[in-house]
């Protein structure tokens, strides 16, 4: 997310991409006829927001949509109303977490028990050093609307060598465990290796179990873990520094990932570096080529014989390239926001239609994907907006976070598939 290296400007409709040298009209390709075009709709048009990044509805039953903003504050806002009345819920501005545009307060995530124990789970950056933090909270016992502060249990603390590439979503899997998005720790290129490397926590997805701890004797450290690493992970049981946290590797800046509620498939927004953007479907012990390969093009020389898992789909920053292009129908952009495949009931049309967005252009992009190809893509909507985030309520329905502080409503005037 906005580590492009580019300045965008918008005027009269007008995009001028200045690092890559084009100037273009920010209008895409119309979708494909089988794929609805979509509109936003205000949900809290009383509401104005501060970049927010990560939209979470409360697994309690109380209707309450929990609002992470960047810069280090959550606001809770009841479902179906205008907005106007907010609570303030969690606030670590003072510890100045938003210290560069890729850092701050980036994620939120429910216990799958929060009803009954009140726990939740944040992530946010650290300076001196600098740091990515993973901490558990508790919910006040006096007010369901304020986290207690003091209870907050730190569960991981990850170094991080740059200000860029921070990954930052927390999300609870179908499995009960908590994933964890790392970016490679930013530059450009990985200088690190990071993402190739299996003993570096950084450019992966971790899988780990916050209801229990890993002894000193299971992992041979001076310091026991504030959480356990589940025996099945892909890399549990491995030697020579290899972190068992790892689920999948190989990934640049996975920014917002999700799971078809109905398949269990895990998707991932990954962000390019120079000329392609992806879509992933997360496997275990997957890894998907990053410095290696940038989407499906070598990017720097590799092992011999090495397998990567192949991104669903690719779009690329520059028109040019679409010519000969895998996908020639997908429109450019050049930071990719990961979303999820709608299975809410409101807008059958959309039913089963992977929808994600690129940041910089604000186009709202679509597809289907069935027997493990793509069968339909396209843009469903061109739109000026900055989506940081897609949110899913606990029935299904899709909403966007964009960063002129609104939330909307993704919705369709499209009938049903016929």
């Amino acid at each position: 997310m906005f580590d492009k290296g580019r300045f965008i400007f918008r005027i009269d409709g007008w995009c001028a991409l200045i690092a890559i040298g084009v100037c273009v009209v920010a209008t895409a390709a119309s979708s494909h006829a089988e794929l609805p075009t979509v509109k936003f709709r205000s949900v809290f048009p009383e509401l104005t927001l501060d970049r927010p990044v990560r939209m979470e509805e409360a697994n309690d039953g109380s209707g309450r949509f929990f609002i992470v903003e960047q810069k280090g504050r959550i606001v809770v806002v009841a479902k179906g109303s205008d907005g106007k009345e907010t609570n303030e819920f969690l606030n670590i501005v003072s510890r100045k977490p938003f210290a560069s545009n890729e850092e701050g307060l980036l994620g939120m995530a429910f216990h799958p028990h929060f009803r009954t124990n009140g726990l939740f789970y944040i992530y946010y950056n650290q300076q001196d050093p600098r740091r990515s933090v993973i901490s558990e909270f508790k919910v006040s016992t006096t007010d369901s609307n304020k986290a207690d502060v003091a209870s907050e249990r730190r569960l991981m603390e990850v170094t991080q060598p740059y200000p860029n590439h921070k990954g930052g979503q927390l999300s609870f899997g179908p499995d009960g465990f908590l994933y964890i998005t790392l970016g490679d720790g930013g530059l450009g290129n990985d200088p690190h290796n990071n993402a190739q490397n299996s003993a570096a926590l950084l450019g992966k997805i971790l899988r780990i179990d916050v209801d229990s701890r890993t002894t000193l004797v299971e992992r041979k450290q001076t310091n026991a873990l504030q959480y356990a690493i589940p025996g099945d992970n892909p890399f549990a049981n491995q030697k020579y520094g290899v972190r068992g946290e790892i689920w999948a590797w190989g990934l640049r800046n996975a920014w917002r990932f999700s799971w078809d509620r109905e398949t269990g498939q895990m998707w991932a927004g990954d962000v390019g570096q120079d000329l392609w953007e992806e879509i992933d479907i997360i496997v275990k012990g997957g890894n998907y080529g990053w410095n290696v390969r940038e989407g499906l093009h070598p990017f720097k020389p590799g092992p011999e014989g090495a397998r990567y898992v192949e991104p669903v789909i690719e779009y690329p920053h520059s028109p040019a390239l679409l010519a000969g292009a895998k996908f020639p129908k997908h429109a450019f952009g050049t930071s990719v926001t990961g979303g999820f495949v709608y299975r809410g009931t409101k807008f059958p049309a959309m039913r089963g239609v992977y929808i994600y967005a690129d940041f910089t252009l604000g186009t709202i992009f679509g597809l289907r994907y069935e027997n493990g190809n793509v069968t339909e893509y396209g843009t469903l909507l061109s739109q000026p907006k900055n989506i940081a985030s897609f949110a899913e309520d606990l029935d299904g329905e899709l909403y966007a976070l964009a960063f002129d502080g609104k939330v909307y409503a993704v919705e369709t005037n499209a009938n049903g598939p016929h």
